[in-house]
């Protein structure tokens, strides 16, 4: 897997985050500004796709309206498959996914304006592979993965994959996921089971949240979410996929080692020949900021480098200060 972030063993000195439960420490990259408010910002913001990114969200929209209190922002999150229609409606000026959009997608947007949809990357998730705290179990391979998740394995039990407890001794694994519109349902599918389709036992749940509490109450459960969402009823495996297995971390995320690491994305409606208008531009200015990384560690993902952030805002037509 290519690496996520090229210049980024310099930020492997990491500052304690209270919610980020990896073993290393997190710490917002010192090149990135803090933010500034700027004049002439007014105007209703409407976000509307991932649930993955909802707290992250939430956290930027509380952040930027102690700026501009007369802003109005509503945030939709349903699911990284909503953003994509909401966008080329108009319905929304940002589309937050966990996943990049697919042809089709990405066709009818261009269809419609004339020019592809732009996505900057805003965040790094590593999406994990949980099962309940009390599970003997440590790691798991690709091919393993595949077999309890997808229709080409059968229906599996714990022993089946060298679980030797007695308590675990033919219990099926009671499968969670979450439902098809959602960006990490569509992330999973691909990377993780080759594209194959998911069997019709995986309970499919509205949110992140719910695959987690769900395997938090399940002492048999095993299913999918981001590392943001780890709470201390449930325990993220090691990953191998034809090496050794890796955890979730910082540090694998930005090396790349990490399989299932994944950038979280902002989508815009973006005309090169008009640009942003000035509340689109300062919300992303905002999100690129030091607090608004901040809000990323926050939420238990992982911030984007100053490199990484010149890139996108220069995508967008911003000019870098830092």
């Amino acid at each position: 897997m290519r690496k996520l972030v090229s210049a980024a063993a310099a930020l492997c000195t990491f500052a304690v985050s209270a919610s980020f439960s990896m073993a290393q420490e997190v710490k917002v990259d010192p090149k990135l500004p803090d933010y500034s408010m700027a004049q002439g910002v007014s105007g209703n913001i409407k976000s509307i796709g991932s649930d993955t990114m909802n707290n992250v969200m939430t956290h930027w929209t509380e952040l930027f309206t102690k700026f501009y209190p007369s802003v109005k922002i509503e945030v939709e999150g349903k699911g990284s498959s909503t953003a994509p229609p909401a966008l080329i409606e108009g319905q929304s000026q940002f589309g937050p996914m966990s996943r990049e959009m697919k042809k089709d997608e990405v066709d009818k947007f261009e269809a419609k304006y004339g020019y592809k949809p732009t996505n900057i990357r805003v965040a790094i998730d590593c999406l994990a592979v949980y099962v309940n705290k009390d599970c003997p179990l440590d790691e798991i391979t690709f091919e393993q993965i595949q077999k309890i998740f997808s229709v080409t394995g059968p229906d599996m039990t714990w022993d089946q994959i060298g679980v030797k407890d007695a308590a675990y001794a033919g219990k099926p694994i009671s499968l969670y996921g979450r439902n098809s519109a959602s960006g990490t349902y569509g992330y999973f599918k691909e990377h993780a089971l080759s594209k194959k389709d998911f069997k019709a036992s995986v309970k499919e749940q509205p949110g992140s949240s719910a695959v987690v509490q769900g395997i938090a109450d399940d002492k048999f459960g095993m299913g999918y979410s981001g590392i943001g969402y780890k709470t201390a009823g449930v325990k993220a495996l090691k990953v191998a996929n034809a090496g050794k297995a890796i955890a979730p971390s910082v540090e694998t995320a930005y090396s790349g080692e990490y399989p299932l690491g994944r950038y979280l994305l902002m989508y815009l409606n973006y005309d090169a020949k008009t640009g942003l208008d000035p509340l689109r531009a300062q919300f992303v200015t905002l999100m690129f900021s030091r607090p608004g990384q901040e809000s990323i560690v926050k939420d238990g993902y992982i911030p984007v480098t100053a490199d990484i952030a010149r890139e996108d805002l220069k995508k967008v037509g911003l000019k870098p200060t830092f």
